[in-house]
C-alpha cells in the first residue's frame, strides 16, 4: 500500500464505520436528536475526507479502499436496517447490496490480478448522496419530506445513478481486464 495507513482521511473513514452502530442504536431507541447529529457527522465525514487527502496531498491506496468501504458498510447497515423495520422494500435493498457487493469483488479482483486500485467514480458518489438525501428523508422528522414524498423520490434517483454507475464500473473493470485505457 502506498501512503500512510494512519492518517486524518483514513481516520475519518474508520470514525464512519464506527458510527454505523451507534447511529443504529439511537434511532432505534428513539433518540432522534444523537441520531441525527451522528448521521451529519458521516455524512460530513464522507466529504472531508477525500478533501482532507487531496489538501494534505495525503492520498492513499488504503484511503482509496478505505472510504468506499466506509460508503458500503454505512448504506448496507442503514439499508438493512430500514428494511427490517418495513420502511424499504426488499427489491431496493437488495439492489443496493448485491450492487456494492459486486463492485466491492470487482474492485478487489483488478487489485490483486492487475495490482491496480481504481477509485470512486462520480456517478457512485451522486447515487451515494441520493441515498443520502433518501435517509435524511427518512430520519429526520419533518412533514415537509412526508408531504412531497421526497424518500421515494430519492430513492429511485439513487436507483437510476446506482445503475448507471454500476455500468461505468463494469466498463471500467473491462477495460482493465483487457489492458486498455481507462478513466481513474
Amino acid at each position: 500500500m502506498n501512503g500512510k495507513i494512519f492518517n486524518l482521511p483514513n481516520s475519518l473513514s474508520f470514525l464512519r464505520i464506527l458510527l454505523i452502530p451507534w447511529f443504529l442504536y439511537y434511532f432505534h431507541t428513539g433518540n432522534l436528536t444523537v441520531s441525527v447529529t451522528l448521521m451529519i457527522i458521516a455524512i460530513l465525514s464522507d466529504w472531508f475526507d477525500g478533501q482532507t487527502a487531496r489538501w494534505t496531498n495525503e492520498v492513499s491506496e488504503m484511503g482509496k479502499i478505505l472510504d468506499p468501504l466506509a460508503d458500503k458498510l454505512c448504506l448496507a447497515s442503514v439499508a438493512l436496517y430500514f428494511l427490517w423495520v418495513g420502511q424499504l422494500p426488499l427489491w431496493f435493498v437488495l439492489f443496493v447490496v448485491s450492487r456494492d457487493a459486486l463492485i466491492f469483488l470487482g474492485a478487489a479482483y483488478v487489485k490483486f490480478r492487475h495490482r491496480v486500485v481504481t477509485t470512486s467514480l462520480w456517478p457512485g458518489k451522486w447515487a451515494v448522496g441520493f441515498l443520502s438525501m433518501m435517509f435524511i428523508a427518512m430520519v429526520v422528522p419533518h412533514p415537509f419530506f412526508e408531504r412531497y414524498a421526497l424518500k421515494e423520490s430519492f430513492m429511485y434517483l439513487s436507483v437510476v445513478m446506482l445503475f448507471y454507475s454500476f455500468v461505468e464500473y463494469c466498463l471500467r473493470f473491462y477495460r482493465i481486464q483487457k489492458g486498455l485505457d481507462y478513466k481513474a
